[in-house]
């Protein structure tokens, strides 16, 4: 590594360094493979610690879902937050190169106190949550930290002639990155779930893994020191741009009055500032400007881990169950790798030949209004699939559906109220759940039944928001029973089945050998058929079919002893999944598509407008889009409480309404290239005033003299 560093240091001493030999004739240097490759094994290690993150603070620190969700999240956003730091340290003090190397050890230091931290043996549960923590933003600060440098650095390794060949770059850089994610995201949560260390789940193993890996990306980088080109450090770019900001405010204040206008408020730090920053500042500020809406397009991006993964739950997932719902999560990934090719082979050429200009800011246009057509799709989707789903009752309401386990039909009154007006046939299925008012949080409410003519009362106490079943059986002869039960309804996160099981006698299957006598609790079983089910008493012993059990329904079966035996009816109180996974697949494919044309050019953007010196610093700025897109999700999710398929439309709405916005601002922008800069200016130092040698100002240079590509 210290000898990486001293050629480094030379490299820098001599400018750019040398220049890298091309690969087998193309344009392409060989530098950029290693780049490609650090990069596949850092994302390898990124998110095949992330596979089990949440796994680990749920089952191995043994924390409840909400502080699991909300510290995983909170993890994340440090990570895109701290791009920030990254750049400033790469274009103001240690170069990109240096950046990567630092920034990585503390990197490989975070995996390896993370790893330490899951073996059972160190320490007490304590050592464990604080080693945990501690690893967590060392990796957040490491894997941050060198986002932004990476890309750029791959950037500075073409020629300036070689555009098309760099655009190719980020193409290539992006399929590593997802790459890296699909095989990690298989690979992890195997070594945690199949491999048994220390007595348990192997989370050591799982996260060693990715330390490895990481540990591989920085062998690599080094590796290709010899060929990089390195540009030194610029000073302290940050301090100097909030300084040149600073004096021009303050200038234009003070000076407003008493001098003439100028074309931009920042030409008011002419007097103390170089031109070349000035115009620099101007550069970056009119990009950033750009990148204002672009965190709506993250807000939309992100919910594939969140909504479209709860979304995945309530559907049938009728293939190889484990293997189904491992691919819907890594779709996006798997279709990155098979989109890019196309889009870069096929689509825009295509394109280009119909004599379309297909420029950067167009393409990002595009990739809006294909992300929002995605949660169209997905707003079909939930329509249809919350059709077999029982949303729990708001405050001041219950849920109540009626089991009839008597010998003839009995009618069934609520005071005030006509929610069973209907006669209940004997052990006929109920036709669902129906809503009941209430006074307050909870009610009591005096039920009559009549049966054969005869009435009998009930005094049954409903609580807000709840759902019950009311089950009405004769115990003895004439005498009526009302029992009321509370009911889980919202269907599991796994696509598992729920099972209750009401008997007059006290035949229970084994698996509910625990409940008490009469109506058993619900319990959850993976979907499948249930055949030879064993039910049983002190002495006797019965086998039942029960069939398929299958996604996301809820069932309750009726025993009843007979003279012939047992007999059973198994009743569907919650349909089940009724619309396949596969139906996300639309959605996926728009999303991705969105994705290529959106994410892929936005980072090819940044570095193509972005100054030689602050070039890491704008990255980090596309960097941040990221963080902020997950802002608005918090905000609207969280603030809006409106159903999950209008959330879907409002969003599709919002991003739509930003494209347009966008498409305005990016019709006004003008492509520039920076590396004209040293043709227009003469090398200037940072504390000297431009004067001409008659004494006076010279004439500032605008942006519109530099080099100009075309609109939008």
């Amino acid at each position: 590594i210290f000898s990486a560093l001293d050629k480094d240091v030379d490299a820098e001493d001599h400018g750019k360094g040398q220049r890298s030999p091309k690969l087998c004739g193309t344009n392409y240097p060989v530098s950029i493979a290693f780049i490609v490759v650090n990069e596949f094994c850092e994302r390898f290690s990124y998110y095949g610690m992330k596979a089990v993150l949440t796994l680990y603070f749920i089952h191995y620190l043994h924390w409840d879902k909400n502080l699991s969700t909300a510290v995983y999240h909170a993890f994340s956003s440090l990570c895109y937050f701290t791009p920030l730091l990254g750049a400033v340290i790469a274009d103001s003090w240690l170069g990109k190169f240096r950046t990567v190397i630092y920034l990585s050890i503390v990197y490989v230091i975070g995996h390896v106190v993370k790893s330490v931290g899951a073996i059972p043996d160190v320490g007490d549960s304590t050592v464990h949550v604080v080693l945990s923590m501690l690893g967590l933003v060392l990796i957040a600060f490491g894997t941050g930290g060198i986002k932004p440098c990476v890309a750029a650095f791959g950037g500075d390794q073409f020629d300036e002639e070689h555009t098309e060949e760099r655009r190719k770059f980020f193409s290539i850089f992006y399929m590593s990155i997802n790459a890296g994610s699909v095989l990690s995201t298989i690979i992890t949560p195997i070594l945690r779930g199949d491999v048994k260390c220390f007595g348990g789940d192997c989370y050591a193993l799982a996260f060693g893994v990715p330390a490895a890996l990481m540990v591989i990306a920085l062998v690599v980088f080094i590796a290709g020191s010899g060929l990089y080109k390195k540009s030194p450090p610029e000073g302290n770019v940050l301090v100097r741009v909030c300084k040149c900001i600073g004096f021009a405010i303050r200038n234009r204040w003070n000076n407003s009055k008493k001098s003439p206008k100028r074309s931009h408020w920042l030409d008011w730090a002419e007097e103390k500032y170089p031109k070349r920053l000035i115009q620099e500042i101007k550069m970056v500020f009119r990009v950033l400007v750009l990148y204002i809406p672009l965190p709506m397009f993250w807000a939309l991006f992100d919910q594939q881990g969140s909504r479209w993964t709860l979304q995945a739950t309530r559907m049938n997932m009728d293939f190889v169950m484990g293997v189904c719902f491992c691919v819907v999560k890594m779709l996006n990934a798997l279709l990155i790798l098979v989109f890019i090719p196309i889009f870069d082979m096929g689509v825009y050429p295509l394109i280009g030949l119909c004599r379309i200009k297909l420029t950067p800011l167009k393409k990002m246009a595009a990739g809006m209004i294909l992300a929002a057509l995605a949660f169209c799709a997905a707003t079909v989707v939930e329509i249809n699939v919350i059709k077999s789903v029982v949303e729990p009752p708001p405050a001041k309401e219950s849920l109540v559906q009626v089991y009839n386990l008597m010998d003839s039909e009995v009618t069934v009154q609520f005071p005030g109220h006509t929610v069973f007006s209907d006669p209940l046939k004997s052990y006929e299925d109920p036709s669902g759940y129906t809503s009941l008012p209430l006074t307050g949080e909870s009610q009591l409410y005096t039920v009559t039944v009549t049966h054969n003519g005869a009435e009998y009362q009930c005094g049954l106490t409903f609580t807000e928001r709840t759902a019950y079943s009311l089950f009405l059986h004769t115990a003895q002869p004439g005498d009526t029973v009302c029992k009321l039960v509370k009911d889980h309804i919202t269907k599991s996160e796994t696509g598992a089945a729920y099972l209750s099981v009401c008997c007059d006698y006290q035949y229970l299957p084994e698996f509910y050998a625990a409940a008490d006598y009469g109506i058993s609790q619900n319990i959850s079983v993976p979907r499948g058929e249930y055949n030879g089910v064993v039910c049983k008493t002190n002495s006797d012993q019965y086998l039942i079919d029960l069939g398929l059990l299958d996604f996301g329904a809820f069932y309750t079966v009726i025993l009843s002893k007979e003279s012939n035996g047992l007999t059973f009816k198994k009743m569907e109180d919650i349909q089940a999944n009724n619309i396949h996974i596969a139906w996300q697949v639309p959605q996926y494919v728009f999303i991705t598509a969105g994705e290529v044309m959106f994410s892929i050019t936005g980072l090819e953007f940044s570095y193509s407008q972005a100054p030689a010196s602050m070039k890491s610093v704008l990255q980090a700025g596309w960097l941040m889009t990221v963080a902020f897109g997950n802002v608005i999700v918090l905000i609207v999710a969280e603030g809006a409480g409106m159903e999950q398929w209008t959330e879907f439309l409002l969003f599709a709405g919002l991003l739509v309404a930003v494209s347009i916005i966008f498409s305005i601002m990016a019709y006004f922008y003008t492509y520039v290239d920076p590396d004209q800069l040293d043709k227009i200016f003469r090398e200037d130092t940072d504390d000297e005033k431009v004067e001409s040698s008659d004494g006076k100002k010279n004439e500032a240079v605008s942006l519109t003299d530099m080099p100009k590509q075309t609109k939008m």
